[in-house]
Parts: structure tokens; C-alpha cells; sequence
């Protein structure tokens, strides 16, 4: 049966574009699908966010060979600071009686001198990714839309808006939470909206950040100070739905305002660069991540609150998984595209993806109040786990991406 692919990809973004690499170097044929062109995705107005890459997903575009590119643009997280108060501007006034502090230098031994992670703004990522993409001669259509699908018994079939099919033994959606791939699947999802909207910004700092990220907690949600090179922070500011829309129309003066207030004054006077991006928050979770020829990849599969910065993580974890399930199979005469192959998947990220999913969500609840028992609760509990070295290395492991069973790619190793 003539096939144009072994993997179709819809959805070429940063999950996506790393899926089809991995899969590329391995030998596989994949074609990449997005109704956006590469050229519009690296723009400084397309996506504003930044990310805290763990460094186990680092080493996977290492593996991949992309450091050259990604190098000059990531941010050692060296510290994390947690605190939590009832009022904003704390932060530049020292740590508060109860908070935690991460510090890489306690896990450097069993990291090889990893830092925390890695802060890159998206649209480097995306510009190292399509770079790779193209160097490595992987068909990517684009724009273009998935418009339906069929999953038949040997191949699935993918139908284009401008009417043109595709085939391969496997279908993945990565076009994110909207997936038509997952709809065309039958495949439901579960998930709620929060009331809350994260305000992104990028700003410039009188003093040097030191590579240390503030994690600093209000009623309305977290404000985080994410450092970047050349001395800029990425802020991910959550804000009720109603005050986040008010500060994306607000004039400068008065964004300047509101955020020097949040911020304090510990890094010195702030200067925003580029413009305000705003992204609505919400959970959502597939009921499952595969069926016969599908296969589900970041948001498409979980779509997580921000607050801890593990959203793509889990993304660039599920890519690396799915590709090693494939090449392996491919490598052994199975067929990629069966329940049976793409159940090994599904079982090696299902759990892992549903608790990190919980229990971000049950974080959210915990920290987005002004409660005095809840308040009293979570400051107690982040002493504790302040005071206990072995608990805030395995924290630290943890968000590095390092714990349990890791796929090859994970480790730094090539498929």
C-alpha cells in the first residue's frame, strides 16, 4: 500500500517540530502540518512566552543538534526562590519568614553540573527547531489545515482544507488543545477554565538577576521573575480574567506602574521591552492518548496551568517517549501504527502526565487565595521542605526531569 509517510504531524510547533526530528535522525520519514509558516512563528509578535526547559529535555535537543542554536539564547536557572505573601513588592525586601530556595549546586553531583534548567524565549526555540526541520529535509506543509481524518485498519488518512489526502500508518496530533486529530479520534478531553489570565512581558533590569528565579505568590496567583540572557526577566504575571484584560489595554505608564509594584525595586529600575501578551489559563486532559493509528502530543494530550513552568516539559517528555516507542517497534518489524505499540506509550506517560496534571491544579487552589489557615498551611509546608535537604533535592530532580524511567533521548542519547 503506498503511503506518503510513516508519521503524519499536525501540528509543527515546539512538541511537534521535536517529535519529527527525533524521528527523522532514526531514519523514519515524518511530514509536519501547521496552518502557520515558520517564518511567522519565530516572530517577536507571535508567541511572547518564555520557558523553563528542564535540563534532561535539554539534552534531548542536544542529541538532536541543537545546541549550536539554542546555546547563545539559554538562561542557567541557578536558584529558584519561593515566597508567599498577602501583599505585593515583598520580594524586594529579602525572603519572608516562611519561603524555599532551590539551589543547583545541591544536586550538581548527580546532574553533572546541570543548572536547575534552562530559560529560552519561545521564539528562539521555535527558530532552532524550523532551522533543523529544514537542514534535515522533513516535508512540512504549511500553511496548512487538517480539515478531518479516518484511522482504517492499515493506515490513517488526513484530509487537508484545500482538499489534498495524506497517509501514513500513524496520525499524531500536536495542534494543541483545539486537536482535530484527537476530535477525529473520538477521543473526548476533560479540563476546566480557571478564572485567572496570565500577563506575559519581558523586562530589562538595572542589577544583575544572578540566574535566580522568583516564584512569588499573591491572592490573585503567581507572579514569576524568570531571568533571561543580557540581563531581562520574563515575567508570567496572573491576574484575574478582568484585571489581565485591563493591563493588556493599559497605557504604559500605567502597566509601569502596577508592575514596579508587584516587582519591587530589588533588581533596580525596570524597562519593558516589546510588547504585553496575555493567555487565557486552563486545564485540560485527554481521556486518552492513543486509538489505532492516533497518537496524542502536548497540548493536545494535557494542557496544564503555568505555575510551575511544566507544561511544554511535559510536552518535550511525551516526544521523546513516543519516538523511542516508534523506532523501537519500527526496528523490530512491528506495526508503529497499532494500539499494541502505541499502548506502550500511553502506559509510559499516562501516569506521570495525570498527577503532574492533578497536582498542578490542586497548587493553583492552594496558592490563589488569601486564606489564613491556607496561607498558614503552605508557608509551614514550604519551611519544612526548606529545612529537609533530601526533600529539596528530589524536588529539584524532579523538575529537572530527571526522575524515573527516562527515554534514551532524555539522557542525552541518540535513538
Amino acid at each position: 500500500m503506498s503511503q506518503d509517510a510513516d508519521v503524519i504531524i499536525a501540528g509543527a510547533g515546539i512538541a511537534g517540530a521535536t517529535l519529527a526530528l527525533s524521528l527523522a535522525q532514526a531514519g523514519l520519514k515524518p511530514i509536519l502540518i501547521d496552518p502557520v509558516i515558520f517564518d511567522a512563528q519565530v516572530a517577536p509578535t507571535f508567541d511572547g512566552r518564555s520557558s523553563a526547559i528542564a535540563y534532561a529535555a535539554f539534552r534531548q535537543w542536544r542529541a538532536l543538534g541543537l545546541a549550536d542554536a539554542l546555546d547563545p539564547h539559554a538562561q542557567r536557572i541557578e536558584q529558584i526562590l519561593v515566597t508567599d505573601s498577602s501583599t505585593p513588592g515583598a520580594a524586594s525586601h529579602g525572603p519572608l519568614p516562611f519561603f524555599l530556595r532551590f539551589d543547583s549546586a545541591e544536586i550538581a553531583d548527580r546532574s553533572d553540573g546541570e543548572p536547575l534548567g534552562y530559560l529560552l524565549e519561545n521564539r528562539h526555540i521555535r527558530a532552532a527547531l524550523a532551522a533543523a526541520v529544514q537542514a534535515a529535509g522533513i516535508e512540512v506543509l504549511a500553511p496548512a489545515r487538517v480539515a478531518r481524518a479516518t484511522f482504517g485498519a492499515r493506515a490513517a488518512e488526513v484530509t487537508l482544507a484545500d482538499g489534498r489526502t495524506l497517509s501514513a500508518p500513524l496520525a499524531v496530533g500536536a495542534e494543541g488543545r483545539g486537536s482535530v486529530i484527537r476530535t477525529e479520534a473520538r477521543i473526548g478531553a476533560i479540563g476546566w477554565d480557571y478564572p485567572q489570565t496570565g500577563v506575559v512581558a519581558t523586562v530589562r533590569m538595572e542589577r544583575p538577576h544572578e540566574g535566580v528565579a522568583h516564584e512569588y505568590f499573591l491572592p490573585g496567583g503567581p507572579f514569576a521573575i524568570l531571568p533571561l540572557t543580557d540581563n531581562r526577566a520574563s515575567l508570567v504575571w496572573t491576574e484575574s480574567t478582568a484585571r489581565g484584560a485591563a493591563l493588556k489595554t493599559a497605557r504604559p505608564e500605567m502597566f509601569q506602574a502596577h508592575l514596579e509594584r508587584r516587582f519591587g525595586d530589588f533588581l533596580g529600575d525596570l524597562t519593558v521591552e516589546g510588547p504585553i501578551f496575555t493567555y487565557p489559563l486552563s486545564l485540560q486532559l485527554a481521556e486518552r492518548f492513543v486509538a489505532s493509528r492516533v497518537a496524542l502530543l502536548g497540548d493536545a494530550a494535557h494542557g496544564v496551568h503555568p505555575i510551575a513552568g511544566q507544561g511544554l516539559n511535559l510536552g518535550l517528555k511525551g516526544a521523546a517517549s513516543l519516538a523511542e516507542v516508534l523506532v523501537d517497534a519500527l526496528r523490530v518489524g512491528e506495526d508503529i501504527g497499532s494500539e499494541v505499540v502505541l499502548e506502550r506509550y500511553a502506559a509510559w506517560r499516562r501516569f506521570d502526565t495525570v498527577t503532574l496534571s492533578a497536582g498542578m491544579d490542586a497548587f493553583v487552589r492552594l496558592f490563589s487565595n488569601d486564606n489564613p489557615l491556607l496561607r498558614l498551611a503552605r508557608g509551614v509546608g514550604m519551611a519544612a521542605v526548606n529545612r529537609v535537604a533530601p526533600a529539596r533535592r528530589f524536588f529539584m530532580h524532579e523538575a529537572g526531569g530527571a526522575v524515573g524511567d527516562l527515554p534514551r533521548l532524555l539522557k542525552g542519547e541518540v535513538l
